[in-house]
């Protein structure tokens, strides 16, 4: 975040609920919205769908200064509402079907995404959807479009439809001294594949302009996938593959564990710029 705040080249799919576009602490300038069945921008503030939508907004794309994280306000934000307004927000994870997701993932492809954030759950599974949602997590590997998707909260080991896929990057919800909190699901492709980023007191934007506090994987997904955009707005004319090795092998330490490692993105600046030296 000291280097940069991103290049408006690099676009962020945010499948999610609606977002308060008209919020002084936005970087508004460079939100725009995936057609889809929902609007984008939010009618009623304060639905739980809208308040989720435009609190992991505002940690990506809130304006530095701001109380937001703001990890990568110059970058674009495609925002796919997923989740209706009337939509209720269980565990702090709202949820979906995997028809709906796998719809909304190759549209923000089509868009023109490099990274989606999947700050969701799956609600409905059923063999039929989930071929679909694989379908659609293979279209985002033959794009070159980096997924990354909360572990979810239910504090359980095992992993989903989307979490198991080998390009989907899992996310699981870490305290302040880096450890995983209980509510986070763990699981073997989890802990091989995946990483920790903060998910404990994370403060970013309200619909009312008043902050929240929140947390969860769901806030912790974010991190990693506003550290993507910054790598990829750095480094253009690296490869998707390039910088999903370079984040999840920056803390290459506990692999054979259920527990992935702690985000380090500044370790992942390194290795990008030492494999491109190398070339």
């Amino acid at each position: 975040m000291k280097l940069t705040s991103g290049k408006p080249g690099i676009k962020i799919g945010l499948i999610d609920g609606p977002v308060v576009m008209s919020h002084p602490d936005l970087e508004t300038k460079n939100i725009r919205t995936v057609s889809g069945k929902i609007p984008g921008e939010c009618t009623q503030k304060g639905s739980d769908a809208c308040l989720h939508g435009t609190f992991v907004a505002g940690i990506l794309c809130g304006k530095r200064g701001s109380v937001a994280p703001a990890i990568c306000p110059n970058c674009t934000l495609m925002v796919r509402p997923i989740f209706t307004e009337l939509t209720s927000v269980s565990e702090r994870m709202p949820s979906t079907t995997p028809q709906e997701l796998a719809g909304a993932i190759i549209e923000c492809i089509e868009a023109g995404s490099h990274v989606l954030n999947l700050s969701v759950a799956l609600a409905q599974p059923s063999s039929r959807g989930e071929r679909e949602l694989e379908e659609a997590l293979d279209y985002a590997v033959k794009r070159g479009v980096i997924v990354v998707a909360a572990s979810g909260n239910q504090g359980t080991l095992g992993s989903s439809a989307i979490t198991r896929h080998p390009w989907v990057i899992p996310v699981v919800a870490s305290d302040l001294q880096g450890r995983p909190i209980s509510e986070s699901n763990l699981g073997s492709s989890i802990g091989r594949k995946g990483l920790c980023a903060p998910g404990v007191d994370v403060t970013s934007l309200g619909t009312e302009e008043k902050p929240l506090t929140l947390g969860g994987t769901s806030v912790a997904t974010p991190f990693v996938t506003g550290a993507i955009a910054l790598l990829r707005s750095e480094f253009p004319a690296a490869t998707a593959a390039d910088v999903k090795f370079a984040i999840t092998q920056a803390g290459m330490r506990r692999r054979n564990t259920i527990v992935p490692p702690l985000l380090d993105a500044w370790m992942a600046y390194q290795i990008m710029t030492n494999n491109l030296e190398r070339r």
